[in-house]
């Protein structure tokens, strides 16, 4: 867990950062919203920024949505300043942290977004040979290609083998090559400098350099440009990536995990997909069988999935009933998890 606290937290810094150190958190703090951007933008990384109440959320959210950077938010104020808790989860905080800190409350939320979505929930013995196999390769250094229907859940495999791994302690990066508009992924995979196009107002650290020493998940690789597939297979064999507008290689060093939901062997056939890329990247392959070929699993997540989301919303854990649980298993389930 990487934690960025922006601001001064009305004087309660060093309490909320031992707080936070005392929970494996590694802690970086900027005194302004400006520096913290630079930060980010440097590919030091966050996966949660702390963000005093007292400056501009509205103003960091936007500027991070200009760079492209997805982080939770959460916002710190005096225990008694309502008004300004609700202006920071109306700005885009995830939540409100009353100040001084609760060592107990910060430890939840830490918690909450380490884990948050990411759960490995599964009883069916299908599944659970995909598990098995998951932990055997977790702590090689091979390139891991996951394969299965979208919505299977390739993702969590992704997060649980880098918390098997070696670099566990290291950064888990994610990058959905089916999210990023193709003019973008470049610039968002292996950086830019300055002046490197229109736009490039400063330096940018990509998603490889910020991955560096541990783990870059490329999701849907399929929905990669061919030129672009090119420069990757590059990076992997050489562990050297070029900026945009760069002059120089950059070293790194970064365990690849990859994810597709269509047949790469199909797309390489049609012309559509590098089949060196598809050798280096299917090094050991992880299949996973759609929802409807675990029936043991349906259960098991939606108990899961009620108890998460009675919390979320305050309410109270409720059984499902025996008519329930019948369609539910009855169910196909052709959007698998994300569906149920």
């Amino acid at each position: 867990m990487r934690l960025l606290i922006v601001g001064g937290l009305d004087g309660q810094l060093s309490v909320a950062s031992k707080i936070a150190l005392d929970r494996g958190a590694k802690v970086l703090h900027s005194p302004s919203l400006e520096e913290a951007v630079t930060i980010l933008r440097s590919g030091k990384g966050a996966d949660l920024l702390m963000v005093d109440v007292a400056l501009d959320i509205t103003s960091l959210v936007m500027k991070l949505e200009l760079e492209r950077i997805h982080v939770p938010i959460v916002a710190c104020g005096v225990r008694n300043d309502a008004r300004a808790a609700v202006r920071a989860i109306r700005a885009g905080a995830k939540e409100y942290i009353p100040l001084p800190p609760d060592p107990e409350i910060i430890a939840a939320i830490l918690a909450a977004v380490s884990d948050e979505g990411f759960s490995l929930i599964y009883r069916d013995e299908i599944m659970a040979n995909v598990v098995q196999l998951a932990n055997q390769v977790a702590k090689s250094e091979a390139s891991i290609l996951i394969t299965g229907e979208s919505g299977v859940g390739k993702e969590v495999i992704a997060r649980h083998v880098h918390r098997q791994s070696a670099r566990n302690d290291r950064a888990f990066i994610s990058v959905n090559c089916a999210a990023i508009p193709e003019n973008l992924l470049e610039s968002e995979l292996f950086g830019h400098e300055k002046g490197a196009f229109t736009g490039a107002h400063a330096r940018r650290i990509g998603k490889f350099e910020e991955a560096d020493g541990g783990t870059l998940l490329l999701d849907e690789i399929s929905e990669m440009d061919v030129r672009l597939q090119a420069k990757l297979l590059r990076a992997i064999q050489e562990r050297v990536i070029d900026r945009v507008g760069g002059r120089k290689p950059v070293p790194v060093n970064i365990r690849i995990i990859a994810t597709s939901n269509r047949d790469l062997f199909a797309a390489v056939r049609e012309g559509h997909f590098r089949e060196d890329l598809l050798y280096r990247l299917n090094v050991i392959n992880l299949a996973i069988p759609p929802l409807r070929e675990r029936p043991g699993d349906i259960l098991a997540l939606a108990e899961h999935f009620i108890g998460v989301y009675s919390k979320a919303n305050s309410l109270p854990e409720r059984e499902l009933s025996k008519n329930a649980r019948q369609a539910i298993i009855a169910n196909p389930w052709p959007g698998n998890v994300r569906e149920l």
